[in-house]
């Protein structure tokens, strides 16, 4: 069976305000068996974090499993593209498959041609973050602290090309710093180098960040975005980005 994007969107999106009798009968006709979601990069980043809470949901609601699948980079968006297109081997996507052609000479897929959209799902702030050993609270603390020790500061990133690289590359251009850009495999062991120190500074989203901040002090963030986010994570209060 061949599901048009159109049609997957409507069921899968539109799953909630169908009443229990029409959601049966969206479940009988998509999905037929599990659906695996191909995500790109290592547990415990945001694209993984998002993944799961996305297939908990659809799981719940359409009543078949939605299984998460992490797969190295490329590796991932490989897989869903030699997959039948029936609607049962999905992506999640982020902006690095939409830099991967330029990074890389020789890939088996083409991302455009071979892969259709179903939906936005996810939107939210970079937040700039240092480490709490690093003596500076404010971005122009940040960038006279780091202007004086140029070349000794390392920013770190989910991977070469990545969106996170980027800002951290332009805020090289912008502000004049020399850092050191230190590309790891994923959010998750990113973080994990900037509470332990080794490096000192990274651009990074809300969910694979905000706890440490929050409950443990390990590193301190440096936008007008983290207030609000420290007001309401700190107060119980539900913070919802879409």
């Amino acid at each position: 069976m061949k599901l048009p994007r159109r049609n997957f969107l409507h069921l899968a999106v539109g799953a909630a305000a169908l009443p229990p009798v029409a959601r049966i009968a969206c479940a009988q006709a998509y999905p037929t068996r599990p659906v695996r979601i191909m995500v790109g990069f290592p547990p415990g980043g945001p694209a993984d974090i998002l993944a799961r809470l996305m297939g908990q949901r659809l799981s719940a609601r359409l009543g078949q499993p939605f299984i998460v699948e992490n797969r190295a980079g490329q590796i991932a968006t490989e897989a869903v593209t030699r997959a039948p297109a029936d609607g049962h081997t999905l992506l999640l996507v982020v902006p690095g498959n939409g830099i991967a052609h330029v990074l890389y000479d020789k890939l088996n897929f083409d991302f455009i041609r071979d892969t259709a959209p179903v939906a936005g799902i996810s939107n939210g702030p970079l937040l700039m973050e240092v480490g709490s050993a690093i003596p500076v609270y404010t971005v122009p603390e940040f960038i006279a602290y780091t202007k004086a020790r140029p070349g000794k500061i390392n920013f770190a990133s989910p991977g070469n090309g990545s969106t996170i690289q980027l800002c951290g590359e332009l805020f090289k251009l912008m502000t004049g710093v020399n850092m050191v850009h230190v590309p790891y495999r994923g959010n998750a062991p990113a973080v994990t180098d900037l509470i332990a120190g080794q490096v000192q500074m990274m651009f990074a989203d809300a969910p694979s960040s905000i706890g440490y901040s929050v409950s443990h002090g390990c590193i301190r963030m440096q936008v007008p975005e983290a207030e609000w986010l420290f007001e309401r994570v700190q107060t119980g209060t539900p913070v919802v980005i879409l």
